[in-house]
């Protein structure tokens, strides 16, 4: 029998702090983002089908992800997904894994290997949205970084955002947006943003003139040109330079933290994954 791991399961076995550590060792070790499949989409009749596959030297695996808009009137959550994960030999099933928490886990768990060495201790930290991924930046920040503040941002929550964003360290977009959350003007220049909320080139959380003055880290330059409307529309703005773009595996350690702000503009990819995936296997094996 294929061994199924369930959510509580997988953050059982893999803490975020942990993740992270995988993502960034993967990347030590040669791993080429821009070597990985582009996800695919299959119009379904209540919504769309993605499938996100990806393989390693002992694994292949596949992410299948369902996106049911109607399912927000119905109770249930709009994103669902699995994750199946092949020996790379035999091609085999080895195991089944729920797909919402491993993109819940993988998703800040590459975000902040992207940025946290750019980070002071206890960063003033804002997060745009409470849902997974927001919750899960957070709890990511704080396994991280015990003494950082976070201040969570909602449409039905009032917070002065203007006060806080002037403050903020770190400032985390997570939401379904699709035009700018905020005017980057309020952002001091050693500011720090994360956005993860979309991968569509027509959508976009963080503004062109934000753009255009930082430091603008993604997981892939095709990739990010293709999916990342914050850097489409950038771009497009005639701001920001392609060439400009720092790919997150040429952003590790021994890079000079730059002068001034720094973007780091995420689409989700799916060796990502399959990484976090194989981490969390090695702990059940051993467990």
């Amino acid at each position: 029998m294929i061994p199924y791991l369930s959510a509580e399961r997988i953050f059982a076995l893999l803490p975020p702090a942990d993740a992270v550590t995988a993502i960034e060792d993967a990347l030590r070790a040669g791993l080429d983002p821009a070597a990985g499949v582009p996800r695919s989409a299959v119009p379904m009749r209540h919504g769309s089908l993605l499938m996100m596959p990806a393989e390693s030297a002992a694994h292949a695996g596949v992410k299948l992800v369902t996106v049911a808009p109607g399912n927000a009137e119905r109770g249930l959550p709009t994103i669902s997904g699995v994750y199946v994960v092949f020996d790379a030999v035999t091609l085999r099933p080895v195991a089944v894994l729920d797909g919402t928490a491993l993109t819940t886990l993988r998703t800040p768990a590459v975000s902040f290997a992207a940025v946290r060495r750019f980070l002071p201790p206890a960063p003033r930290t804002v997060v745009f949205g409470a849902g997974p991924q927001g919750e899960g930046h957070a709890a990511t920040l704080r396994a991280l970084d015990p003494a950082a503040s976070v201040t969570v941002v909602t449409r039905t929550r009032p917070v002065p955002v203007e006060a806080v964003l002037r403050d903020a360290d770190l400032v985390i977009c997570a939401t379904t947006a699709r035009e700018p959350l905020f005017d980057s003007r309020l952002l001091g220049d050693r500011a720090v943003v994360v956005a993860v909320g979309s991968h569509e080139p027509d959508a976009r959380e963080v503004d062109s003139l934000f753009c255009g003055r930082a430091t603008v880290i993604v997981e892939d330059r095709a990739t990010a040109l293709r999916e990342c409307g914050d850097v489409v529309r950038a771009v497009a703005d005639g701001v920001l330079d392609p060439e400009r773009l720092v790919g997150i595996a040429d952003a590790g350690d021994g890079v000079r933290v730059p002068d001034g702000p720094v973007l780091f503009k995420s689409s989700g990819m799916a060796w990502q994954d399959l990484v976090v995936a194989e981490a969390v296997l090695a702990r059940e094996v051993s467990a």
